[in-house]
């Protein structure tokens, strides 16, 4: 997908293991995100909204991000999450996605897209008139549905050099 299509978007991976809740299951003292790693993807944005609350104006864009599972397998090293999720690097609901200067909290993910139509994790093996089913299918991608989130409410910042 790289060589054709050149949408990119920084993910950042949440880290529960670094984050400290209170009592209440609350990151009072922030959360914390490994990464980020550039990622290839198919971007499908919303319109921009602009709700009316007791607050005052909001602000709202919803935007999905499409992710081939090839590339989001090589990345995984890039996290070094063999030691810490397994050999994938799979979106999950709280990852973040920066995406032109913008923050985006995942709040769902789909992962089902087969090719062939065909689940590889569900063979219906052994089957008499079709053996050899486990060879055929593949889960080809994951989608995220994201919202928009400022960045002071993320929390995400750069570093300084000295």
């Amino acid at each position: 997908m790289g060589n054709i299509i050149t949408q990119q978007c920084s993910f950042y991976k949440f880290s529960l293991k670094e984050t400290k809740t209170n009592i209440y299951g609350e990151a009072a003292s922030g959360k914390y995100y490994m990464g980020p790693v550039i990622l290839n993807c198919l971007i499908e944005r919303q319109e921009q909204a602009s709700p009316i609350t007791d607050l005052g104006t909001d602000f709202q864009w919803d935007i999905t991000f499409k992710f081939l599972r090839d590339d989001l397998l090589d990345k995984a090293k890039d996290f070094n999450v063999n030691s810490l999720y397994g050999a994938n690097l799979v979106p999950e609901i709280g990852d973040i996605i920066l995406y032109e200067e913008a923050y985006y909290e995942i709040d769902n993910t789909n992962a089902n897209r087969f090719f062939m139509g065909k689940d590889p994790d569900f063979p219906n093996e052994p089957n008499p008139l079709n053996p050899g089913l486990t060879d055929f299918g593949s889960n080809i991608s994951i989608i995220c549905s994201t919202h928009y989130v400022p960045a002071d409410k993320v929390g995400i910042t750069r570093e300084r050099l000295v």
